[in-house]
């Protein structure tokens, strides 16, 4: 009897190996990751160089001070008045932190006693081995865990609060308790379908790729690596904090086949880079990286199943992140970056001179990715701290250099917004962590770009009498605000008079709470605390841009071109974004939104073997600028925080 053949044995390996990755995938501990202030030390002290919120007093005289961090960082009082002397601004942070802890210890101690007594939606979605996203601590702060309740509601407690902003069927899973718990309650995730940015720059790329095929062979370096099957694939990915996306092309033609994109499900340990190096620490290490492979794994299978070619035909892969997300994806350890100097182990080792570069390079088996067996993945480049591959990969796509004449600035917007200039002689980068109030968090009725979100919106005339024009996503009802409109919204409410440059909200008289209504139906509203965590993240963003052209040794009036990266700032309306000092106040006609850079980067250095070995020469010539370090930092934030034109920075003396 014969035994079984190649093609067998290879569907039984397959089906083998995903069996374990399923016992594997689902023998994980079912918990949710806490908090950690990215300028906590190891030792619990206090680095932050501005009037944090969250510091308080040590214990001893003498002693540096210490963080008093519960999930959140706190500007709040150092926007409200105008800049003044530390000392003053200290005292109003005092109060502000005072008031503010005594209403999250009231609430949050509630809550844990009611969770002693009832399970909620998210504990029966823990006990299915469901994830659910969450990056506050379950208190309904991130609006991340919302469920579609399909059956049983009726046995379910009221809402909360936190839920007002949800029409009906709509719940947060946190807040959600299980009253009756004989009934029958049915609820899946909110499958959103994200607006995800696959446009590039459209530039013609030279072929050269380190896999060739030679007659009836495939070659890399000039060894053999397989016979040719019918396809010599490769796989570019933008390994983005919210969004993963992956752009397939074939390495004979240069072409692009197709592009996938999703959310990146890392989002259950949280939201952003610094709740992910929290949740990846300790009992959780590792979980993450294999959260985020699988995911890749199941899109390769699907472009295979809809293209019809198999996983071994991908021969090398490309991999672009900020510096958490690359690291973690290689199994690196990420811990170093969420501590102070912030920066990965990798990159340490090469200022060490005991590496020669800050890219990476891997085999896919050893990831857990299913490709060929010895198809190869390059991790590109982390220029310095949080700039990382994505923004090397947007270096490759634009073109950047410092030996051109014209100066350019990138700003690529995110909750870790990342600016560059480019010019004259230098190469400057530096990192803000702006926060997810743009892409979402922290505002009511925020959220991401997923179908229904409100877009874009004007005074010119009412939608639904609340005294705006607006647009959503996909022309559906609206069901939140995302980053674009909260633009469009402040500027409007500037424009109107209806909000002072403070980010203060008219009250009209014996008006207690002050919100304004954006969409009566479903009553989309924004309020002053939205505005307050819209100002800080504004002000960081900000903040770099003004502080990298003072190093510079430039004003607006020098650049020759903004270029505009990523999804969010793909979307926003130019002039609200300047009028409202978030972007720099250059003309119009010499701004280019980009698209994803990242992507493109990534498909250039798969391309391009010559590019891709000139990007790790290129970022060495970097100058990274830790804003947090700087003399004046704290002045210009405030004044950053601010709802009106960017001025220039005023030269230093001496």
């Amino acid at each position: 009897m014969p035994g079984p053949t190649k093609k067998d044995y290879q569907q039984r390996l397959d089906r083998i190996s995903g069996i374990f990755s399923d016992i594997l995938e689902n023998a994980q501990e079912k918990i949710q990751g806490q908090g950690r202030c990215p300028y906590r030390s190891a030792k619990d002290v206090c680095t932050a160089k501005f009037g944090c919120a969250n510091r308080e007093d040590p214990h001893d005289r003498g002693a540096e001070p210490i963080c008093g961090h519960d999930g959140t960082l706190d500007f709040r009082g150092a926007w409200e008045t105008r800049p003044e002397s530390y000392a003053k601004t200290k005292e109003k942070i005092a109060a502000v932190k005072e008031q503010s802890a005594r209403t999250r210890t009231d609430r949050r101690a509630g809550m844990e006693g009611k969770r002693a007594e009832t399970t909620n939606l998210f504990d029966r979605a823990d006990e299915m081995g469901l994830r659910l996203a969450s990056s506050c601590g379950r208190y309904g702060d991130c609006h991340e865990c919302i469920v579609t309740v399909t059956k049983g509601a009726e046995a379910l407690s009221p809402r909360t609060e936190f839920e007002a902003f949800l029409s009906e069927n709509y719940r947060l899973a946190c807040q959600a308790d299980v009253i009756d718990g004989d009934a029958e309650v049915i609820f899946e995730p909110l499958i959103r379908a994200p607006r995800i940015l696959e446009s590039m720059v459209d530039k013609p790329i030279a072929l050269s790729p380190s896999i060739v095929r030679e007659g009836e062979e495939i070659l890399r370096d000039g060894e053999v690596i397989d016979k040719y099957r019918g396809h010599i694939y490769g796989l570019a990915i933008d390994l983005g904090t919210t969004t993963v996306a992956a752009n397939l092309f074939d390495l004979e033609t240069g072409q692009s086949i197709a592009v996938a994109s999703f959310e990146n499900p890392q989002r259950f340990g949280g939201s952003d880079v610094m709740h992910r190096i929290s949740y990846d620490g300790g009992a959780h290490k590792g979980e993450l990286h294999k959260v985020i492979v699988n995911a890749l794994n199941r899109e390769i299978e699907v472009l295979c199943d809809k293209f019809g070619f198999k996983r071994r035909e991908i021969y090398e892969i490309v991999v672009a992140g900020n510096s958490t997300m690359r690291d973690m994806f290689f199994k690196g350890d990420v811990q170093p970056i969420g501590q102070r100097p912030y920066k990965s182990p990798i990159e340490v080792a090469c200022l060490a001179g005991e590496r020669e570069g800050t890219a990476l390079l891997v085999e896919a088996r050893k990831l857990g990715l299913r490709a060929h067996p010895k198809c190869r993945v390059h991790g590109l480049p982390l220029i310095a701290s949080h700039v990382g591959g994505d923004a090397a990969a947007s270096l490759l796509a634009l073109d950047l250099s410092p030996d051109d004449e014209e100066i350019t600035m990138l700003v690529d917007m995110g909750t870790n917004t990342e600016i560059v200039l480019a010019g004259r002689g230098r190469l400057m980068v530096a990192s803000c962590p702006a926060g997810p109030a743009f892409e979402g968090g922290l505002v009511r009725h925020g959220m991401a770009s997923y179908d229904g979100a409100i877009e874009a919106v004007s005074e010119d005339s009412d939608t639904d009498g609340s005294g705006f024009h607006y647009q959503t996503i996909g022309g559906t009802t609206p069901v939140g605000l995302c980053g674009s409109g909260l633009i469009d919204v402040l500027a409007v409410l500037r424009r109107t008079g209806r909000m002072n440059e403070k980010g203060a909200l008219a009250r009209e008289k014996g008006q207690r709470h002050t919100e304004v209504v954006i969409a009566s139906d479903p009553g989309i509203t924004i309020s002053g605390q939205d505005i307050s965590h819209l100002a800080q993240a504004k002000a960081a963003s900000t903040a770099g841009q003004r502080i990298l052209m003072d190093r510079f040794g430039i004003n607006v009036n020098d650049i020759n071109c903004l270029s505009l990266a990523g999804g969010f700032a793909s979307h926003v309306n130019v002039t609200n974004a300047i009028e409202i000092g978030l972007l720099a106040p250059i003309a119009e006609n010499r701004v280019v939104k980009a698209g994803n850079t990242a992507l493109q980067g990534a498909g250039e250095a798969l391309l391009n073997q010559d590019r891709r070995r000139g990007l790790d020469q290129l970022v060495r010539r970097a100058e990274h600028v830790e804003l947090e370090s700087e003399a004046n930092f704290f002045d210009i934030f405030v004044e950053a925080c601010f709802f009106k034109p960017m001025a220039d920075l005023k030269r230093k003396s001496g």
